[in-house]
């Protein structure tokens, strides 16, 4: 292994990556810094797309189909001809290109071609006179051939007399994803500055026994393996390289479990606030409501109750389905807190909710005296400097917002209990800015969205979790059916005896207006052909570009049943509680995630009526969407949907501020697919804590320099 004579011999895991350069970082490197990798250490984990032998030199003649075949000849002919495929107005044309190879080791011939190749391709293979290539064998006809090789210039004086023998170690074709502009060679030419001496010292926190236990490659060689260093290895094997990318997936999820376990340590360490929950208590705030809890409501209850008397701060995540009172869990205890002289906060994602929260809870406090408060960012600044000024001497108890809670302004005098509701619209940083408002104090984060078993191991593996699973008595549920084109008249037939009836339609679109970028319905459009649809009904519209007030007066007029239809977007999504309103018709849902529309359909059927959501597709969606879709029609259980979400999804930044998207915010595990690897070492990492090691210290230290771990609830 070839490492730069740049190189100084006191370069650690822990230098920084322009160390790697005497005269300053190059361009590749300062790329890669300007993108996250500042240390030797993350170079590591840059992982290849994929990595395959380029065999040893042979005679044309034993090029066979489907095989990878490295041969050496003369540049006999090029021909490039114009693309079908053209690249615009102001723009080089693309070209196909075929160069007619004769055979340096025999009189045989071979075409390499490449297709939609710029000019510059062109005017390169034109400039070859002897060449070197490697890739897969096509027959066409009668002859050989090689779609977009990979290929070097060859000089004369240098070319072999003979084959090469096939015992030779294989040359390795590593190919890395392009990083911040930074292609796959330019990547390997940072990677191989490495010295050969750091490689020999990568050291593994795993015991021996859970090594072989497992029948693991040590962390160095799998290292080794990934990045193609195989002359350490004295072999080149594709199952080796299997294995070290196993290796490596498993050592993603131990050091999550780690991460976790340090945030549990941070969680616990203040001491916590201990509230008295009393029988008197329970059974006086559990009676303020018009119907009795449900045994799950009561037993969460008891849970949180738990957390109070425990002496350490609380971080439970309460989940369950849309609809199955989690709210009333969280006043309820949020008024055991005020009761006992403590403060109290609900914080929201958005303002709608807020409002339609604080008029709820406003209702409860009169009647127990308790002083409730809103600070959202739509308040004036008068009245904004009132509500900041009782939170902090403590005359207002119950405090309900949003993410006006988190400003640095905002100061209580007595935070006992912090309540995030709908926690996946959150980042976790800023969970933990609310919490730390009150030291000691305890959080409560409410969940609509049920977390899959291999998503709680890893982003919430330092919570407890309670969950409720029953629905409030009473509640009706609601039907799930597809609309497609030829049904869409028996859609808005449906729709027409429903609001006869007195009752209430949700239409929920994906975009507002009009985008050339996107093909979707959007709020303006649909506003308009309902319109045309039920010229007699009242129909409005509600999105998040409307100001607060505007919001709250059309939910207001929606509760009021003054508007028979409501034409919004998702900005409906969570906590809006209108129980009249039955139907729920979304539009373009190949556009929301899974969650989401279960989220959504959730605003229906809350009541003694049946709910019903349709799913309203057009002939452009595919088969593909369709399949996703049967998901929420045929399922009602938040669990199996929230499975599929994450499979489609991904499971997000479990450690930062992302909630969702893209998987592969880890490097190369994926808590799908790797699960059986998840659970293997989550039971290691509890033994090897338990062992508490030199080198686990050392590593437990490490990952505590990362200021994420302590900053993430």
């Amino acid at each position: 292994m070839k490492s730069s004579p740049s190189n100084i011999s006191n370069l650690t895991w822990d230098s920084k990556l322009e160390d790697l350069s005497r005269k300053g970082p190059s361009k590749s490197i300062q790329s890669l810094i300007d993108f996250g990798h500042s240390t030797l250490q993350s170079l590591l984990w840059i992982i290849p797309l994929r990595i395959y032998p380029i065999p040893v030199i042979k005679k044309f003649e034993n090029a066979y189909e489907e095989c990878l075949f490295t041969g050496i000849g003369k540049v006999i002919s090029v021909r490039s001809l114009p693309s079908f495929k053209g690249r615009g107005r102001n723009q080089a044309q693309l070209l196909n290109i075929t160069a007619i190879i004769q055979d340096h080791l025999s009189k045989r011939t071979m075409e390499l071609k490449w297709f939609n190749a710029y000019p510059s391709l062109a005017q390169k293979i034109q400039l070859l006179n002897y060449v070197k290539f490697s890739g897969k064998v096509q027959i066409y006809g009668e002859a050989k051939q090689i779609i977009n090789p990979d290929f070097e210039s060859m000089l004369s004086d240098s070319l072999p007399n003979t084959e090469e023998n096939d015992i030779l170690l294989p040359h390795l074709k590593i190919q890395y994803p392009t990083i911040n502009g930074v292609n796959s060679t330019n990547i390997k030419k940072v990677i191989d500055k490495i010295p050969q001496e750091l490689w020999a010292s990568i050291q593994d926190i795993l015991p021996v026994n859970i090594l072989n236990k497992h029948n693991f490659l040590t962390l160095k060689d799998s290292f080794l393996l990934i990045h193609g260093k195989t002359n350490l290895l004295k072999e080149w094997n594709l199952g080796l390289f299997e294995e070290a990318r196993t290796r490596l997936i498993y050592e993603e999820f131990l050091e999550e479990q780690f991460k976790i376990h340090l945030r549990r340590v941070e969680n616990f360490r203040p001491k916590g606030i201990k509230i008295n929950c009393g029988e008197d208590y329970l059974k006086k705030f559990s009676s303020i409501y018009p119907y009795t809890l449900t045994s799950d409501q009561t037993r969460v209850i008891s849970e949180i109750c738990a957390d109070f008397n425990s002496g350490v701060p609380m971080m439970r995540l309460l989940q369950g389905d849309v609809g199955c009172g989690k709210t009333s869990v969280a006043i309820t205890t949020a008024l055991i807190a005020i009761n006992e002289g403590f403060q109290a906060v609900i914080m929201c994602p958005t303002e709608t909710l807020a409002n339609q929260h604080y008029k709820e809870i406003k209702e409860y406090c009169a009647d127990l005296s308790v002083e409730a408060e809103l600070l959202v960012g739509s308040l004036s600044s008068k009245k904004k400097s009132e509500v900041l000024k009782k939170c902090k001497n403590g005359e207002a108890q119950f405090i309900i917002g949003t993410h006006a809670l988190i400003q640095d302004s905002v100061e209580f005098k007595a935070l006992g209990l912090s309540i995030i509701d709908e926690q996946h619209k959150f980042g976790v940083e800023q969970r933990l800015k609310l919490v730390r408002k009150g030291p000691g104090s305890h959080c409560l984060i409410m969940s609509a969205t049920p977390i899959p078993r291999s998503l709680s191991m890893t982003q919430y593996g330092d919570l407890n979790i309670s969950t409720i699973s029953a629905l409030p008595s009473g509640r009706k549920g609601h039907k799930t059916k597809i609309v497609q084109p030829d049904n869409f008249g028996n859609f808005l037939n449906f729709i027409n005896t429903r609001v006869q009836m007195g009752e209430q339609v949700y239409i929920v679109v994906p975009a507002i207006t009009e985008s050339p970028k996107q093909d979707m319905l959007n709020l303006e459009e649909v506003l308009k052909k309902f319109n045309q649809f039920f010229p007699q009904l009242n129909i409005q519209g509600l999105h998040g570009q409307l100001n607060s007030q505007e919001k709250n007066d059309t939910i207001t007029s929606f509760k009021n049943k003054d508007i028979n239809i409501l034409i919004a977007t998702s900005v409906i999504e969570v906590g809006i509680n209108i129980v009249n309103a039955t139907i729920m018709a979304i539009m373009n849902p190949e556009r929301f995630g899974l969650s989401s529309l279960h989220q959504l359909r959730g605003r229906v059927g809350r009541g003694d009526k049946p709910g019903f959501c349709f799913l309203v597709i057009d002939n452009k969606v595919s088969s593909e969407s369709i399949t996703r879709l049967k998901v929420i029609e045929d399922h009602t259980d938040g669990f199996k949907i929230a499975e599929e979400d994450l499979k489609i999804r991904g499971a997000g930044d479990v450690f930062g501020k992302d909630q969702s998207g893209s998987n592969n915010n880890k490097k190369i595990a994926n808590i799908i697919t790797d699960f059986h690897l998840l659970e293997k070492a989550r039971k290691d990492a509890l033994e090897i804590l338990n062992e508490n090691s030199s080198i686990t210290q050392a590593k437990l230290e490490q990952l505590a320099k990362d200021a994420k771990v302590f900053s993430t609830v």
